[in-house]
């Protein structure tokens, strides 16, 4: 039997269509781009996250000369927020990518495979849809209302 994944997601021809907590998280994220560790890839990532007492924390992704040692922007903003508020929600979260030398054309980056199922254990912790926005320095912005509209096939706790 075959079946079919449909996903709603909202497209932004440009940032001047965000609201401004929105704007202000994108603002963030692209900030914390230009603190990334990325002397490898010379991909530069970042990211901000809303919380729900309304406090915005930003990071950046971190490269290691031992590939696999370094860590996304998504993971080090989200582990370093989740350390130290344990307790709050994260409403929203922001990213925003593309190689050092910007070219107009990159399209809106999203989170990697192993992001993507990072951030959805923390959207089954809380018991709450996290809306994420990612986009490329073009302004363009892409928004889905719940991680697991990028992982439909997700891993939680319910399989352990």
């Amino acid at each position: 039997m075959k079946k079919d994944i449909q996903i709603s997601y909202e497209h932004f021809k440009n940032s001047s269509e965000l609201n401004t907590i929105e704007q202000a998280l994108f603002d963030r994220a692209k900030q914390a781009r230009e603190n990334a560790y990325a002397p490898y890839s010379n991909f530069l990532v970042g990211c901000s996250v809303l919380l729900e007492n309304g406090e915005i924390f930003s990071g950046n992704n971190q490269e290691n000369a031992a590939y696999p040692s370094g860590l996304c922007a998504e993971r080090t903003t989200l582990f370093w927020v989740a350390a130290n508020f344990p307790d709050v929600k994260v409403k929203k979260i922001f990213v925003v990518g593309g190689p050092k030398e910007f070219h107009e054309k990159n399209p809106p980056i999203p989170p990697c495979g192993a992001c993507r199922q990072s951030l959805i254990e923390y959207e089954t912790k809380q018991n709450e849809n996290i809306d994420l926005y990612f986009s490329s320095m073009n302004d363009e912005v892409v928004k889905v209302h719940s991680i697991k509209d990028l992982l439909p096939f997700y891993f939680d706790s319910t399989f352990l």
